[in-house]
């Protein structure tokens, strides 16, 4: 894929010059499925008038995912609409262990889905990058934590082999490899609900959506969603510096596996891209971004401003947009992604404050 950079951000953005064809839109069922769980409704969508106005386009919206079906993230709508179906090849009656990995999230939405059905979980963390709070959480709702030596990538594993060591045990992972991507792309057309939910609250599909690439699963939901019509919705990643994994490979032509640390967004901390979504993301991503612990900090005043209690990871977003958007070096980019003063600008509140991240020091 032909690539544009702009050398005035400094290698952090990479702008893509080819897009996909039209993707098959996912099945009206998934939103369905969710509009008949207990509790559910659209999560809100929240304006920022003052960082529309400072970054000059019409409208910046924040999709809250701080508070989604009682849990501080989006996750669930991926977790319980993958359980459903791959619980389709389970006997009634027959005891289940529901087996994943994670850096907080994922693993709670895991555990509370497992609660809920009456099974049991086994979550396996990766040694640093995740609070002590963010395991107890997850230990509240009934699961075994399990710490694993190393990373998110060596979790992962951890978690693949657990899952075949006993009877009855079905590992529910939201990032995919060669054999293993029928649940990764269940959790995905889960996460589509999202952005459905977003276009009926804005009465259109938006200008340009800035989504956070972790392994890459909800930019592959979004542009998935946005390339299953002719919407002509931009669809950006952002992600930390010390994480690009996904800005990595688009600027490599290939998935590559990039060396992490820890990081603020630490829900982001992943070294390579769901073997799913790369290839949705290398033919239909717009662009790629990354942004730095200090300027996902920074990105923090405007939520706060607007009442959004929002987690690192969602500063992302807002970071990514003013990165993206803000001073008069980025006219290449905005005429190349079409914004103008009238555009429509969404970002992803991804996750609530009560995750309680480890947020490591700035960088001398």
């Amino acid at each position: 894929m032909p690539l544009a950079h702009s050398p005035t951000l400094q290698g952090l953005c990479r702008l893509c010059k080819t897009r996909a064809r039209i993707l098959p839109p996912v099945s009206p069922s998934v939103i369905s499925f969710h509009r008949s769980l207990p509790g559910y409704a659209p999560t809100p969508i929240v304006n920022l008038p003052t960082l529309a106005k400072s970054l000059d386009v019409g409208r910046i919206v924040a999709k809250d995912e701080s508070r989604r079906l009682s849990l501080p993230a989006f996750k669930i709508l991926g977790v319980s609409w993958a359980a459903r179906k791959a619980l389709e090849t389970v006997e009634p009656g027959d005891e289940v262990t529901l087996v994943t990995a994670t850096d907080g999230n994922h693993g709670r939405a895991v555990a509370r889905t497992a609660r809920l059905l009456g099974h049991s979980a086994i979550i396996v963390v990766p040694a640093s990058g995740i609070h002590p709070t963010a395991v107890k959480a997850i230990q509240d709702e009934g699961a075994t934590v399990e710490t694993s030596s190393g990373s998110y990538d060596d979790a992962c594993l951890r978690a693949m082999a657990l899952s075949k060591e006993g009877k009855g045990r079905l590992l529910l992972q939201d990032t995919s490899w060669p054999r293993y991507e029928d649940v990764p792309r269940y959790i995905v057309e889960g996460y589509t609900t999202l952005f459905s939910e977003l276009d009926a609250q804005l009465g259109s599909p938006p200008d340009l959506v800035i989504v956070q690439a972790g392994v890459g699963s909800l930019a592959q939901a979004a542009v998935t969603h946005y390339r299953s019509s002719q919407s002509g919705t931009r669809v950006v990643t952002v992600e930390p510096t010390r994480a690009g994994c996904v800005f990595a490979s688009i600027r490599a032509g290939r998935s590559v596996t990039v060396p992490t640390s820890d990081t603020c967004m630490s829900g982001l901390n992943c070294g390579t891209p769901s073997y799913l979504a790369w290839p949705v993301l290398f033919r239909g991503l717009d662009g790629a971004i990354m942004v730095s612990e200090e300027q996902a900090r920074d990105a923090e005043a405007p939520l706060k401003a607007a009442n959004v209690s929002s987690g690192p990871c969602g500063w992302a977003g807002i970071a990514g947009a003013k990165l993206l958007l803000s001073g008069a070096d980025t006219r290449d980019i905005r005429e190349k992604l079409s914004i103008t003063a009238d555009s429509v600008v969404v970002t992803i509140v991804t996750e609530g404050r009560e995750r309680c991240t480890k947020i490591p020091p700035l960088e001398g």
